[in-house]
């Protein structure tokens, strides 16, 4: 047993002889003889005796005795009950239930930036170079012209004049025939798939609808004649538009100019993902501007606060949204900043007085600030130098007057 158990438990029990001596028990009081009512059951300090009892045992399961509810003309008192040998932590809490797994996010609705083809892309097509595709019809053609030559068929002086024996003519014949169709193929296919490809300028190869390749060579290439070529400029662009409608948070009807600063990244995209890559630019430009401009005022008249006269911020957010709309097509945008923004002429002339009433307010607030500083200070040192004694009267006269000959002065 615990040493403070060991204490505690004489103390209790003393405590409850003492109480159960004859004349000490609080029933036998003024109060208990008065109302006539026999004492209540075992004291309050043999109550608290068995209880630590069966504390120190251990056994603090079993309930505490029934006390017999206190009648009429008794007196109760309350006992607060420690039990320091069993912390409260150790009692077995009750399970908690597992929590509910969280339920999965919806995407929130709205405008999705498109995604291209991921297997629409751009690589290399098949090219070999131009001087490979010249000795081979070259050859072709030169097999050609010795087959016609052992047929007697090419004229005397065109033999002579190359160091050869003419030979007298004998027709072509079926031997002769299988030798001249296969060189002259040759010799078309190795001609016929010559080209000239310039700098700034790219061949998207398709081959019956299908993606072959691109080409970035330039100089005199060999591109294979079955393929279809379709020249795409990748040289770096701008493009200014027309004056476009738009309108700004308020609801004012603008005229924008826009330029753009772009070139096609990715040719297999700008040809083949979209029908016309320069006109789809074109109107994503005017989209993504109409949601730039639709999120400031194109003026802040009596505040200070951001508008669309900061060409800076604005270019910025235009060029970040067309950026992430043209990505889709194989367009890289640079830069998107429009160059001009004015009032629509419906519009402009109310605007124009907005703008200078604005400015008149603005002016005439500063001049009376500075005029309200200099009496101020005028005053101050009048009166901190012990030139003038002034009351109350003739200050507000002289701050009045000073007022008005300083307005007057900086107005004129």
């Amino acid at each position: 047993m615990p040493a403070a158990a060991e204490a505690v438990v004489p103390a209790a029990r003393e405590a409850a002889e003492s109480e159960a001596q004859p004349g000490l028990d609080s029933s036998d009081g003024p109060g208990a003889a008065h109302s006539g009512v026999p004492g209540p059951g075992p004291g309050v300090a043999e109550i608290v005796a068995r209880a630590v009892a069966r504390a120190v045992d251990g056994d603090d399961t079993q309930d505490l005795p029934n006390v017999a509810a206190p009648r009429r003309g008794t007196s109760v008192t309350e006992v607060p009950l420690h039990l320091p040998f069993r912390a409260a932590s150790t009692v077995p809490l009750p399970e908690r239930a597992p929590a509910a797994a969280p339920r999965p996010a919806r995407p929130a609705p709205g405008r999705r930036v498109p995604r291209g083809d991921d297997r629409l892309r751009e690589h290399r097509g098949p090219v070999l170079p131009g001087w490979v595709g010249v000795a081979v019809g070259g050859l072709a053609l030169a097999g050609c012209t010795a087959v016609l030559w052992r047929a007697g068929i090419l004229p005397a002086p065109l033999v002579a004049a190359f160091g050869a024996a003419p030979r007298a003519y004998q027709g072509l014949r079926a031997a002769h025939w299988p030798p001249l169709a296969f060189l002259g193929i040759v010799a078309l296919v190795a001609l016929g798939g010559l080209g000239r490809a310039r700098t700034g300028h790219a061949w998207v190869l398709t081959l019956f609808g299908r993606y072959r390749g691109t080409v970035r060579r330039t100089g005199l290439t060999w591109v294979s004649p079955l393929l279809l070529r379709r020249r795409v400029d990748v040289r770096l662009r701008h493009w200014r538009s027309d004056p476009m409608p738009a309108v700004d948070s308020g609801g004012l009807a603008l005229q924008v100019v826009v330029q753009v600063v772009w070139q096609v990244k990715d040719t297999a995209r700008a040809t083949l993902a979209v029908a016309d890559h320069t006109e789809y630019l074109a109107e994503q430009v005017e989209s993504a501007m109409a949601r730039v401009l639709s999120q400031l005022p194109a003026d802040a008249f009596h505040e200070d606060a951001p508008t669309l006269r900061d060409a800076e911020a604005v270019g910025d957010a235009l060029t970040r949204m067309l950026a992430a709309e043209t990505e889709a097509v194989g367009i890289e945008v640079f830069s998107a900043q429009p160059t001009r923004i004015e009032y629509a002429a419906e519009v402009a002339e109310a605007m124009r007085r907005r703008r200078v009433a604005a400015i008149d307010a603005k002016h005439r607030d500063a001049v009376l600030t500075s005029v309200v500083d200099a009496v101020d200070d005028t005053v101050h040192r009048l009166t901190s130098r012990g030139l003038v004694e002034l009351d109350d009267y003739e200050r507000k006269a002289l701050v009045k007057d000073l007022t008005v000959a300083f307005y007057t002065g900086r107005t004129d």
